[in-house]
């Protein structure tokens, strides 16, 4: 049988290596990412930053300055202060012969012992914080403690009764509180007392987490200022649990972290971790690690929506933003020197982190000499069958 003409082999071989085009492969290379990150490539608008002990300081120190003993200043407990909207139990005493506020009781004639108790029905603190009290007359309260507006009856009542004396007490608290709200037992104003309540203490008054602490955050809100934690980071820092104040707005909720790792690592998978935060190296030690027959050791790449303020000024001022305000970074690590491998434990990873590892370029040459090999086997079978 005559063998093939050697154009129809030759042509059957290009049509062989053009299919090389259509095989996949597990990302960009390393080149490719770099060249995304030329200002001149406009269209991708992505800060490439080499990952080095310098900027792993950086950005665990912005991610310290997001912290709540950081972000709320301290401050500490403060007494029972009267508010609008309080609720006030007000009792008024007066010694014998005492008719201010009643009839004299049995033995309380002159010289008796028997003083005699006027009790005041319940104040409402009103919106021009005052209540209106018998023989004293309109009185503002809101501001003052109890103990100062019992003060300011026994002024009011001098020269009116006999040795008035009056206590004071906070019955309902309504002005002092903070707002516990999410995923927790129930939602709940939590209400403040001098003893100068907690974070956690709210947590625990609103019924406690209701998910697990590792996969639960707290944000809490004060004024215009707003942050978030995990909520196990709270936990294992007495130093976030901070005194909260009234107006404080604490927010539970179900968050659990994750990262994406993809490329040439022992596994392509989305990958949980605690909200404690862990390293890059605990999270390549999840994963596998690098594949020893195609990962590029100078290829590690954190794809990451970066904080302007965790960024050097000097990336910044070629880097462009998100809608949101953030920046789109790439972190490159180079595990060929040694001392990266203490960088990789100093970088934390962050929720919604992608972890990339790319081919080595001679992975990617071996693969088309694979390709090569084969489909010039295939053009040797197909020209012996044709003979």
């Amino acid at each position: 049988m005559p063998s093939m003409p050697p154009s129809r082999a030759a042509a059957l071989l290009a049509f062989l290596l053009a299919g090389c085009s259509s095989v996949g492969g597990s990302g960009p290379s390393s080149g490719a990412i770099v060249r995304a990150g030329n200002p001149s490539a406009a269209a991708q608008g992505i800060s490439i930053v080499a990952l080095d002990e310098a900027v792993a300081r950086r950005t665990t120190a912005y991610a310290r300055s997001r912290q709540f003993d950081d972000v709320f200043d301290a401050v500490a407990p403060s007494g029972t202060v009267i508010g609008t909207g309080d609720v006030l139990d007000i009792a008024i005493w007066e010694a014998p012969p005492a008719v201010l506020f009643g009839a004299t009781g049995p033995g309380a004639g002159p010289g008796g012992s028997l003083a005699q108790n006027a009790g005041i029905p319940q104040q409402v603190v009103g919106e021009d914080g005052a209540v209106t009290i018998p023989f004293v007359g309109s009185l503002v309260v809101r501001g003052q403690t109890p103990q100062a507006v019992g003060r300011a009856i026994v002024a009011r009542l001098a020269g009116r009764a006999h040795s008035p004396q009056a206590i004071v007490r906070l019955a309902q608290n309504d002005s002092r509180a903070v707002t516990v709200m999410g995923e927790v037992g129930a939602t709940r104003r939590v209400p403040l007392t001098p003893r100068g309540e907690r974070l956690l203490d709210a947590i625990a008054a609103a019924g406690g987490s209701r998910q697990p602490v590792v996969k639960t955050t707290v944000q809490l809100t004060r004024g215009g200022r707003t942050a978030a934690m995990p909520l196990d980071a709270v936990v294992r820092d007495p130093a976030q649990n901070v005194v909260l104040q009234p107006g404080d707005i604490v927010t539970v909720a179900f968050q659990p972290y994750s990262f994406v790792a993809l490329g040439a690592v022992g596994q392509n998978a989305e990958v949980p971790f605690e909200g404690g935060g862990i390293s890059l190296a605990q999270a390549l030690g999840r994963i596998g690690g690098l594949r020893d027959d195609r990962a590029d050791v100078r290829g590690v790449f954190i794809f990451r929506l970066e904080q302007p303020a965790a960024l050097d000024p000097a990336v910044l001022d070629t880097a462009r933003t998100t809608a949101q305000g953030l920046v789109p970074v790439v972190y490159r690590l180079d595990l060929g020197q040694g001392a990266s491998f203490f960088t990789a434990q100093d970088f934390v990873i962050r929720d919604r982190d992608v972890v990339y590892v790319s081919n080595a370029p001679i992975a990617d040459l071996q693969k088309f000499l694979n390709i090569v090999s084969s489909a010039a086997f295939s053009v040797t079978g197909i020209n012996n069958a044709v003979q």
